[in-house]
């Protein structure tokens, strides 16, 4: 069973920044494609970012230029960098692990962390 923990969310006011970790368990971190998604109140869950297991990323066109998602094999932990965070941004951010080496159906999730932009 693979466990995905967040961390790193927080309230930071509009156009700081803040650095999302999600650390994995188990082992072959590095062979799948990862991603971070996020579910504002009274919406659905929408993705924000992905990474292959090659380091080919993808990004919601409301983040672009914003957010860096990256990993690090070696520490099993995939990374969401936001900068010029927006009040919009507000969500709780979720990781997740796909099924293969390509972004296309999550397999698992983790607990989710909040992110709160607000001045």
């Amino acid at each position: 069973q693979v466990q995905l923990v967040e961390s790193g969310g927080g309230l930071v006011q509009p156009g700081g920044s803040l650095k999302l970790s999600c650390a994995a368990s188990g082992s072959s971190f590095g062979l799948y494609a990862m991603g971070w998604y996020r579910q504002a109140p009274g919406k659905q869950r929408e993705l924000v970012a992905t990474i292959t297991s090659g380091g080919s990323t993808s990004y919601a066109d409301s983040v672009k230029g914003r957010f860096n998602i990256s990993r690090d094999n070696t520490k099993n932990t995939l990374y969401l960098q936001m900068n010029s965070l927006k009040p919009e941004d507000t969500a709780v951010y979720y990781c997740s692990r796909y099924r293969g080496t390509l972004p296309a159906i999550p397999r698992y999730w983790g607990q989710g962390t909040q992110v709160t932009v607000s001045s």
